[in-house]
């Protein structure tokens, strides 16, 4: 089977994948890729021998061919306009009322299309901007409003835990965080304790979810009384780390049992006795 290469057009972007035939790359490797925007130059990130889930070879474009020294002095002027591009900008937006943030500037490797990506708390009638944009730069330029978790991707940050934000090093995607998974994991619902430095919800709120949901599951009710082979305890705690309950028992003594030992703690009346 052909070499199946992902590759990604910026740090923080999505991955694509592409038929590596008839070259034979590795991590690291640039290539020049043709997309439905023109020529991109591409970093090489993931080497598959397989087809990756949910997708069709036929649906996979080769490689057009590798990256040279020529195409890497391209890519650094492209950068150079970019830096050009968003002092510019931001020098627009300082003379009109706009209530909108700039937060990066993408030029294509063709130069085909300029996108200036910004975050406004609303709707945004930008039409005058565009229209002096194109009139400097004479090439499609497009606006697009991203939310502040995709500005944090972009931009980079530390978080709570003292490391670049989860969403700058590896997410891709964002999904869904809700307060009930912080509710979930017994957290203080203190915004400033589960909020991230982008103002919502931790994103690792939803990669520990998982661990607590399964061990939810096989709890008993806490605050509940239970009659066992030992006499009445009432479950007051749980440890997810330690897989334990910590229960209380009728002189008022607290005892912490696995929790995989608390259905042969139950008591379970004679079924014999139940009988006659």
């Amino acid at each position: 089977m052909a070499q199946i290469v992902g590759v990604k057009f910026r740090e923080q972007g999505q991955i694509y994948y592409f038929q590596a035939s008839p070259f034979v790359l590795s991590p690291g490797d640039a290539v020049i890729v043709k997309t439905e925007e023109g020529l991109g130059l591409a970093s090489v990130v993931q080497v598959k021998e397989r087809l990756p889930e949910g997708f069709a070879m036929e649906d996979l474009k080769p490689i057009f061919r590798l990256a040279n020294e020529e195409d890497f002095k391209v890519q650094e002027e492209n950068r150079e306009l970019g830096r050009e591009a968003f002092a510019y900008c931001r020098k627009c937006l300082e003379g009109n009322t706009l209530e909108m943030k700039l937060v990066d500037v993408e030029v294509f490797f063709d130069r085909s299309k300029i996108i200036f990506y910004f975050t406004a708390p609303g709707r945004v009638d930008f039409r005058d901007l565009v229209k002096e944009l194109v009139k400097v730069y004479r090439t499609r330029i497009e606006l697009r409003q991203i939310g502040v978790r995709h500005e944090t991707q972009m931009v980079g940050s530390l978080g709570n835990c003292g490391q670049v934000c989860c969403c700058r090093r590896f997410m891709r995607q964002f999904v869904p965080v809700t307060i009930k998974m912080a509710k979930d994991q017994n957290l203080f619902l203190n915004p400033a304790k589960i909020s991230g430095v982008c103002g919502r919800l931790l994103c690792c709120l939803n990669f520990e979810q998982p661990h607590y949901a399964q061990f939810q599951k096989n709890l008993p009710k806490l605050g509940k009384r239970y009659k066992c082979r030992e006499g009445y305890l009432r479950v007051i705690r749980a440890n997810l780390f330690r897989d334990s309950l910590t229960v209380l028992d009728e002189e008022g003594t607290e005892k912490e049992v696995p929790l995989q030992d608390w259905p042969q703690m139950l008591h379970k009346p004679d079924k014999k006795k139940e009988h006659k």
